[in-house]
């Protein structure tokens, strides 16, 4: 006797634009009794829905690690047709109805309350075929540094590196024009069983904000883990006269973990973009395909 199994309950995605200060989040990805972006925002989800079938699961455009921040994360949720009708039902005092898109913004942050870290700046209706992961052509973040020469403002303290040294603007420059291109990121990536670090870095820029911080400007296709970090150090060593300008190239190009410089902290780095072109199906295709080849995820904390 054959068994037939029901057809799969047809869904509608959602994208999510999510902003969050990382400062009291071991990062975005839910871990079993660890408070996480992804664990907040997915209990949220399950009390909106909880009459309403299985709580939707957010996939994200980039894992940030623990205490990096958030001002442009996008993430992606399919819900069911009840889950939709749910969002559109009236609810509050007045009874009024609202877009299921608009309703589930006000919900999640409603929940989240006035204090919240995490804030769900928008919902939309997300085109055919979009992966919040697989879709991105490249992701953007930022780096603040507020060295000897800048004001230093404790009300940005947990968002901004106060390094003792005074840093050479063009220096650090000059090491992102050479670094800029396609190459093997082994040297600046925590390795992990598998997976590629041949990334294509697209832009490495430094600016002075009108208060002196340095602001890192790092955009890239996708990042292996801890790479932003890595390049902001890189850079600072090179700043501060302590590396060659070329040397971070020739470390690059050795593709081998080096003491020559370190890590920067967590807290000055922030994700505040990620780019999608307008045919976002083909996009996902072609990265997941890629990915299956190298045996990797397309976003890795950064």
């Amino acid at each position: 006797m054959v068994e037939h199994s029901e057809p799969p309950e047809p869904t509608t995605r959602l994208r999510l634009d999510i902003a969050y200060d990382g400062t009291n989040f071991t990062g975005w990805a839910k871990q079993p009794g660890i408070r996480t972006v992804q664990g907040e925002l997915e209990a949220a989800l399950a009390t909106v829905f909880r009459r309403h079938g299985d709580a939707p699961i957010l996939t994200v455009a980039g894992r940030t690690d623990a205490g990096v921040h958030a001002t442009g994360q996008v993430a992606h949720l399919d819900l069911t047709d009840a889950q939709l009708a749910h969002l559109a039902s009236p609810h509050g005092r007045q009874g009024t109805r609202a877009e299921p898109t608009v309703a589930l913004a006000k919900r999640l942050n409603g929940i989240a309350g006035l204090k919240s870290d995490v804030y769900v700046s928008a919902v939309s209706l997300a085109p055919a075929g979009f992966d919040a992961r697989f879709s991105p052509i490249w992701r953007r973040y930022e780096y603040r540094i507020a060295d000897a020469r800048a004001t230093r403002n404790p009300l940005l303290r947990n968002h901004t590196l106060w390094y003792p040294a005074t840093l050479d603007l063009a220096a650090m420059n000059a090491v992102g024009r050479e670094l800029a291109g396609l190459h093997d990121w082994a040297a600046y990536c925590r390795p992990r069983e598998g997976a590629t670090t041949i990334r294509e870095l697209q832009e490495f820029t430094w600016v002075r904000d009108e208060t002196g911080v340095l602001i890192a400007r790092v955009k890239a296709d996708a990042f292996c883990h801890s790479m932003v970090r890595a390049l902001v150090g890189a850079a600072v060593s090179v700043g501060e006269g302590k590396l060659g300008e070329r040397r971070p190239v020739g470390i690059r190009d050795e593709a081998q973990r080096t003491s020559e410089f370190k890590v920067m902290p967590a807290h000055g780095l922030a994700l505040v973009e990620v780019g999608y072109p307008e045919d976002v199906a083909a996009r996902a295709e072609q990265t997941r395909a890629r990915r299956v080849v190298e045996l990797a995820e397309p976003d890795q904390t950064a």
